[in-house]
């Protein structure tokens, strides 16, 4: 299997509390129904829980604006205890040929632990110590 980066994006206050804004050029990884401007997908994180999503772009306006809808996007966001300035990033594995391919999606939720070397270091939360007071 293929696997293509579709986007990696670091979370704003915006992005914790409601939707997460997609970049419109990912679009072109996704198959919306005909007619549809909302789909669902499932996306699969590093410790290979499954996360369903729903995916929605506007009908109007000068470009799509498409963004992860908050009641799919929001139980990732708590289940992962994701704070503004934490990123996340999705990729599309595939495989087969144009007309019978299988794509795959995989989310990542990362933390910024340090700086190494003027390079930022980005650590999977799954992989974080979890800390009792």
């Amino acid at each position: 299997m293929e696997q293509v980066h579709l986007f990696t994006k670091k979370l704003k206050p915006t992005h914790i509390s409601h939707a997460l804004s997609f970049p419109t050029h990912a679009l072109e990884a996704f198959s919306f129904p005909e007619g549809a401007h909302t789909m669902r997908f499932e996306a699969v994180d590093s410790t290979d829980n499954v996360w369903g999503f729903c995916l929605s772009s506007r009908l109007t306006g000068a470009y799509p604006k498409p963004v992860l809808l908050r009641f799919s996007w929001r139980r990732f966001v708590e289940q992962k205890g994701l704070v503004p300035e934490d990123r996340v990033a999705f990729f599309m594995e595939r495989s087969g040929e144009a007309d019978g391919m299988i794509r795959r999606y995989t989310v990542r939720a990362q933390r910024k632990v340090m700086m190494l070397m003027g390079q930022d270091v980005w650590v999977d939360v799954e992989d974080l110590p979890l800390y009792s007071l």
